[in-house]
């Protein structure tokens, strides 16, 4: 039996906390983990849309012989600051956090970065050692997702009729070091410009990036710009798996949606 996750606060710099959850393997695995993995989410609203289904896939690697460590950012769920305070620094400084808990913890073990879309991003960095990637629905540069997050402040100004040059005048604010409100965040010009400036690039030593896409229809195939972005990481060196899999965009569903599938084949993947 596979028990809660522990709940618990990692200290950080200023006096800061960050939220974690570590979820331990199953006893058969406890003494050698099959692997251990940090987690980091998407952006914004759609880490939110995705914790039940993390939570499940989470529980289901853990159940397979991994030790699993959610870490909540700076400024977002329950962890320290607020949203529009945090940087993209911030995030990766976050990201040392947790891989040097793991070190800590689970020393052994075959390290990997899983990334939800926009946290795709900020796992492909050079972390000064060998990593491997787990990608779920990865965006190929955060200026695509940047844009798509303004748009939701443009959905609904149209809604209200007035809309005309709103993303020029959010871009001019974030541009001038200003934040911006969307969707009930405060976005800060730091977290904007880096956010903006990451792409999904290799970097660091080559490892395995296992690629996994959702769609629901059955004749899916990969994009040109997710082909693109593949090639480039195949050239430099790494092995990577793509595979498009039968499921909904639960990080974007207007209710709390799952992708069993996408679950099983993570855990396949990793096993």
């Amino acid at each position: 039996m596979i028990p809660r996750p522990d709940v618990f606060f990692l200290p950080a710099a200023g006096g800061e906390q960050r939220l974690c959850l570590f979820h331990t393997p199953a006893p058969e695995f406890r003494e050698r983990p099959r692997s251990r993995l940090l987690y980091l989410h998407p952006f914004a609203e759609e880490m939110n849309k995705s914790r039940r289904m993390v939570a499940l896939a989470c529980r289901a690697l853990a159940e397979a012989g991994h030790a699993v460590l959610q870490i909540d950012l700076r400024g977002c769920g329950d962890s320290s600051a607020d949203f529009g305070d945090a940087s993209w620094a911030d995030w990766q400084a976050d990201v040392r956090l947790g891989l040097e808990w793991l070190d800590a913890r689970v020393p052994d073990a075959p390290l990997w970065l899983w990334g939800l879309r926009a946290g795709c991003l900020l796992a492909a960095t050079d972390w000064g050692r060998p990593v491997n990637h787990l990608f779920w629905q990865p965006m190929a540069g955060g200026k695509l997702a940047l844009q798509q997050f303004l748009r939701l402040k443009l959905a609904a100004e149209i809604a209200g009729g007035a809309s005309k040059g709103l993303m020029e005048q959010l871009k001019a604010e974030l541009a001038a070091g200003r934040p911006v409100e969307v969707a009930g965040y405060r976005l800060g010009s730091s977290l904007a410009s880096g956010l903006e400036a990451a792409k999904l690039a290799p970097a660091g030593t080559p490892g395995r990036v296992e690629w996994l896409e959702l769609s629901t229809r059955e004749d899916a195939v990969l994009t040109p710009v997710s082909e693109q972005a593949i090639k480039s990481w195949q050239d430099a060196g790494w092995a990577v798996h793509p595979l498009i899999v039968q499921g909904p965009g639960f990080w974007a569903t207007s209710e709390i949606e799952l992708a069993p599938a996408l679950i099983a084949r993570t855990v396949e993947a990793l096993s």
